[in-house]
């Protein structure tokens, strides 16, 4: 199997579909959560939905370039999410985040061994293979974080 294609299952397991590493994944845990308990805050944790509008920031920020565009997510907006008021918004974040994250594997699989390893944007940022498994490494983080929050809000820490 291409490496890119091995990447883009790994991208998968985290976002969409996989069991193995953390036994669950973005959309299994996202599943169910109520656009109430999206937005509740517990002391100074993110909430859900900020931390879900972060995953999908970097994700769709990354697809942009790897469908040829630029690079034009900054790391101090990535937080900005619009507020939620009903469940319909929530709905909305949730599709757009599984919609970028299918396109963000299709396009990771397309891409040759030699393309993961070309400068990503600038050299500063490293090569391709390294930001796409940043992107998967930051997504276990913050499945981490929901998973934990979801726990609190449901047993009324």
């Amino acid at each position: 199997m291409k490496q890119s294609k091995q990447i883009a299952n790994r991208f998968r397991e985290v976002l969409l579909s996989g069991q193995w590493i953390a036994n669950t994944n973005c959309k299994e845990m996202l599943s169910g959560i109520s656009w109430q308990e999206a937005i509740q805050k517990i002391g100074s944790l993110n909430t859900i939905h900020a931390l879900t509008y972060h995953i999908d920031y970097y994700v769709a920020g990354v697809l942009n370039v790897l469908e040829g565009g630029t690079l034009d997510i900054r790391d101090k907006y990535s937080f900005d999410c619009p507020e939620i008021t009903c469940e319909s918004d929530w709905d909305n974040l949730l599709n757009s985040m599984w919609s970028n994250a299918e396109q963000f594997a299709n396009c990771v699989e397309k891409m040759s061994d030699e393309q993961l390893e070309k400068s990503f944007v600038d050299e500063k940022y490293g090569n391709y293979r390294r930001n796409i498994e940043a992107i998967i490494e930051h997504s276990y983080y913050h499945l981490g974080q929901i998973s934990l929050i979801k726990k609190m809000l449901r047993e009324g820490i």
